[in-house]
């Protein structure tokens, strides 16, 4: 099998060749044939430091199953299939890959591959967040408001349309500029303010009732004063992006506000009891789309994937001024 591999954070991936893997236990192998770029690839890439061990990255893929595995029971050899995969494995910008058959699900029938590729690591952190970590119920939570902050990126494309589609919350969702504004309006947003300037002021001079949930996609640091300032009592505050500073989590405790993580990664990577649930949401994840309940997020594509196209996609990433997400296609021979 080919890949794509990185030997330090500042150079190209470089072409390797290794042996095709055999898929046992859980595991199935997969013929990659469409993959999407994350900030997670900039994060692992930034961490590479010796170049004689390299880093095959990537995670978001759909392909087909070529093998499976002796305990793999729900998929066989041929079935079209979605996938975020395991940080702490191999990733996707390769011919083939090995992934737990427990994370994974059949792709939508409707979407190209590269639109299927679009929606794993996106729409599982969206959906955990929301509905796992922020524990939002559909039933009990109606007409309470839910703020995005960064709401045009990946997860927050998913995140707003599984909000109006799952629940009856108030969608409040931040972008910067007009075309990210217009976009969070198309997937439905209730409303949409500009995060330039001060997000607290631009939030008050709305008439806007105080969110009872926050889910926060960009620069944790800065946003933490404007979500305590803004958090409703007993609110909850959803967090994907790492603190860099120290956090005084004091500053809650008169509302007896919460602030809780999301990281898609720790149910697999960690083998958590419930890590078939990655699968199974995925799977709903399907079953929406095919229904026309969630718009294609993938904006920008390019047909192969390769060092030249890859690096194009990590640069047009590392802006932080994407619209959805960026696609490639299969890997093309060196």
């Amino acid at each position: 099998m080919q890949a794509l591999q990185f030997h330090s954070a500042t150079q190209s991936a470089q072409y390797v060749e290794n042996m095709m893997p055999k898929a046992t236990g859980y595991d199935v192998l997969v013929k990659v044939e469409a993959v999407a770029v994350n900030p997670v690839d900039l994060k692992v890439k930034s961490t590479i430091q010796d170049p004689s061990t390299g880093k095959i990255i990537g995670w978001d893929a759909a392909g087909t199953i070529v093998e499976v595995g002796e305990q793999c029971q729900k998929f066989k050899a041929g079935d079209k299939v979605f996938y975020a995969g395991d940080i702490g494995r191999d990733g996707c910008y390769a011919s083939h890959q090995l992934v737990d058959c427990r994370i994974i699900a059949k792709a939508p029938k409707s979407l190209q591959s590269h639109q299927a590729a679009a929606l794993p690591l996106t729409a599982l952190t969206a959906w955990e967040s929301l509905f796992d970590r922020l524990k939002i119920d559909a039933e009990k939570d109606r007409d309470k408001t839910l703020l995005i902050i960064s709401a045009a990126g990946g997860v927050g494309s998913l995140a707003i349309q599984l909000a109006k589609q799952l629940t009856q919350l108030n969608v409040v969702a931040t972008a910067s500029r007009p075309e990210t504004q217009q976009w969070c309006e198309k997937l439905g947003a209730d409303t949409v303010l500009s995060h330039h300037g001060s997000l607290k002021d631009n939030y008050l001079a709305a008439n806007l009732p105080a969110p009872d949930y926050i889910l926060c996609l960009n620069d944790s640091d800065y946003y933490y004063p404007h979500m305590v300032e803004l958090i409703a009592p007993q609110g909850l505050i959803g967090v994907v992006v790492s603190f860099q500073q120290p956090v005084d989590l004091n500053l809650l405790k008169n509302k007896s506000a919460g602030l809780v993580w999301e990281f898609m990664f720790t149910r697999p990577h960690m083998k958590t009891q419930d890590i078939e649930r990655q699968g199974i949401i995925l799977q709903r994840i399907a079953e929406m789309a095919d229904l026309n309940q969630l718009q294609p997020v993938s904006q920008q594509h390019f047909d192969k994937l390769t060092p030249q196209t890859l690096d194009q996609a990590h640069h047009l990433l590392s802006k932080s001024q994407t619209i959805g997400k960026i696609t490639l296609g299969p890997l093309s021979d060196a």
